[in-house]
């Protein structure tokens, strides 16, 4: 591989503060998570896997949530938000977002159209996780040659694994803060009903506009206008629980209202054909709209119902130790409001389906063996149908296998896929298109608190209907794009190299990789500006590089300091033609400092050290640079039978004027000013 040409560049950061348990473990050391990964078929911690990977457990989400997933995990080394407002925000990692990032719901794919476009919020409630795991790189070999960038695997109780204690377990939660006046209710219950149990959960949210930074002079601070989210999400589980396993079902539903930042009305038409073609765009004019959070402000009103049935078995017959199954449909649809009349209308039916079976070892080689069917149904109607109405139906195979010798472990894998795409309305062309992945990797113990993992990887991308098919404008992203159906598939070569510390007082991991991607796909401004703020978006294919380093390093002085320094850097740069690719994060270095000051108290300093982005694609503007300070405290205790945390976070104490890179709209849209954020949750 060969060297990256522009080392990480200064920044400072400080993450999220663990609960105080998390001090009161070990007063001698500190240790890397261990606990299992759920999206790693061979049972596998952190610290084991061949590739780079972070665990959020409970404990740490506490004060890492937020409305958004992209929020949530914008803290974590090599991922960062793609930042498109208050209601939507999906994770960037490695400088790769979209389809190149698989977003799962324990295993199952999450089928929203989030993918489709920035500005359409993921279909998940971080306030109703437990854990999220976050796989980086190539995990294609399980989840699909999409998922070039990696995969976020979102871990709920929606349906109940094991028995609760005592015959039931309740939560509730309230949280709110002060840039946005939010408010969030949360209550979710287990009870055991004999060998079945039930889950009843539900979230209820309302945030108004967020306060944006205050101004230079010291006058009072101006709201970002159509930044409000309002969310409602229940769920209802039931689930057999037996010796050897279990076997359940869930009823999900969502319902999410949000601004559209940036919206720009306006009428599109295009004149001329082929190589000629252009496009006209003009301002709609006329009367505003009216909502009940901001004047004339278009907004998503967004619905998705959704069915999950999730079944592991041990030993489900001779030569196999585990069965695990997972089935997920999603009924989904948005619609694009503008006043009172509805712009445009999205409908998204999925069904997702997987079967893993883990073999007992051949020949000292041990591993899984699956298939996993995905089917999409979707359409679009309204002034913004820029995607014709499609079905794409995506089946594949795969095994993974590994191999333990002394203090090496060997890992291969291998997946072939096939996809048809039918178009069903227009005069485009169906697409048929198939590819295989395969990897090899190690895992080498070579002391007792260290190893190193590396990994080779061929992963093949296909294309999704809207590279294919896209023609017309996207008000929200001030975009026409135009698709190419004579995309062919994607062919990435991917190296990977992590180092870990995982136990004593100072712990770290470090990782280093460049996937080098032939006929990448992406979205190319060509320059042209139509008019209204418009720009025109082909989709071009070209030879492109991503090279990048992250990692993070934690230094325990007794058994309540601890303090950590975080960094990511990423380059994305099209071979051959030259330039940079649009949206790449800017370069980050950060520290942590954690004070357990008793077994309940506990409090936290952060910064944020974000440098300016000046290596960027045509048409693309600079980010400048900014420091975001935080600071935290969080208290547990127990009142009767019941345990409750009382927390409080401030972020952007400094109030600056930040945008984030990795956003469609950043340089209309700025990231919230001063926040307090406080709230409580109890456990009994």
């Amino acid at each position: 591989m060969r060297p990256i040409k522009h080392p990480l560049t200064l920044a400072v950061s400080l993450a999220t503060l663990c609960a105080p348990a998390v001090y009161a473990q070990n007063t001698d050391s500190t240790q890397l998570p261990t606990s299992i990964i759920s999206a790693s078929p061979l049972a596998q911690t952190a610290t084991q896997m061949v590739n780079a990977s972070d665990v959020l457990e409970e404990s740490q989400l506490l004060l890492q949530r937020q409305a958004t997933l992209g929020g949530t995990l914008d803290h974590t080394p090599g991922v960062r938000a793609s930042s498109f407002g208050a209601g939507a925000s999906r994770p960037v990692i490695r400088g790769m977002d979209g389809a190149r990032v698989r977003v799962l719901s324990d295993g199952a794919d999450i089928m929203d159209a989030s993918t489709l476009s920035a500005d359409h919020a993921v279909t998940t409630e971080p306030l109703l996780l437990e854990r999220i795991e976050v796989l980086k790189g190539p995990a294609t070999l399980l989840y699909g040659g999409g998922a070039i960038g990696g995969v976020v695997n979102l871990i709920d109780k929606k349906i109940p694994t094991q028995q609760p204690e005592n015959g039931h377990q309740v939560e509730l939660e309230w949280q709110g803060n002060s840039v946005a006046k939010e408010s969030t209710a949360v209550a979710g219950a287990t009870l055991g009903l004999g060998s079945f149990a039930l889950r009843v959960e539900g979230l209820k949210r309302n945030a108004n506009p967020y306060r944006l930074a205050g101004h230079e002079d010291g006058s009072r601070s101006k709201k970002q206008t159509g930044s409000y989210n309002d969310t409602s999400t229940g769920t209802l589980g039931l689930s057999w629980i037996g010796d050897d396993g279990y076997l359940g079902v869930a009823y999900t539903r969502q319902a999410n209202e949000y601004g559209l930042l940036a919206h720009e009305d306006g009428h599109c038409h295009t004149h001329g054909h082929g190589s000629t073609l252009h496009w006209h765009c003009g301002s709609h004019g006329g009367a505003g709209h009216s909502h009940n959070h901001d004047h004339g402000t278009p907004y998503i009103d967004m619905l998705q119902k959704r069915w999950d049935l999730r079944g592991e078995y041990n030993n489900p017959f001779a030569g196999f130790s585990l069965a695990k199954v997972r089935l997920s449909h999603s009924d989904y649809q948005h619609e694009e409001i503008e006043g009172t009349t509805i712009a445009t209308r999205f409908d998204n039916k999925a069904t997702d389906a997987r079967l893993e079976l883990t073999h007992e070892p051949v020949f000292g080689w041990r591993g899984t063996v699956g298939g996993q069917t995905h089917r999409r149904n979707f359409k679009a109607a309204g002034e913004e149908a820029y995607v014709p109405a499609t079905l794409t139906k995506n089946n594949g195979v795969f095994i993974l296998e590994e191999y333990q010798l002394g203090a090496l472990r060997y890992e291969l894998g291998l997946r072939h896929e096939w996809q048809s795409i039918d178009v069903r309305k227009g005069a485009q062309p169906n697409k048929n298109h198939n590819g295989t992945s395969a990897s090899i990797g190690a895992v080498w113990a070579f002391a007792d608190e260290y190893n190193i993992g590396t990994s080779f990887s061929r992963s093949q991308r296909l294309p999704a209907a809207e590279e294919l098919y896209a023609f017309g404008p996207h008000a929200a992203s001030r975009t026409i794009e135009v698709g190419n159906p004579n995309l062919k598939k994607e062919t990435s070569h991917n190296i990977d190299l992590t180092l870990r510390k995982h136990l004593g007082a100072l712990t770290y991991s470090l990782s280093i990789y460049q996937n080098r991607i032939s006929d990448y796909i992406y979205g190319a401004d060509t320059g042209q500006r139509p008019g209204a703020d418009y720009r025109v978006i082909n989709y071009e294919q070209a030879n492109a590089v991503f090279r990048g380093v992250e990692g993070e390093l934690a230094y325990q002085f007794n058994s309540g300091l601890t303090s950590t320094l975080l960094a990511d850097h990423v380059r994305g740069k099209l071979r051959g033609k030259g330039g940079d690719l649009a949206r790449i994060p800017a370069d980050r270095l950060g520290l942590r400092i954690q004070q357990a000051f008793t077994s309940a108290l506990a409090g936290q300093v952060e910064l944020w050290r974000v440098q300016q982005q000046s290596h960027i694609a045509d048409f693309e503007t600079k980010t400048s640079g900014y420091n975001l300070l935080g600071a935290a405290l969080t208290y547990q205790g127990q009142l009767s039978n019941s345990d409750y945390t009382l927390y409080v976070r401030a972020d952007n104490l400094l109030n600056v004027k930040a945008r984030e890179h990795t956003s469609f709209i950043k340089d209309d849209v700025q990231l919230p000013g001063r926040n307090l954020t406080a709230g409580v949750k109890f456990s009994f």
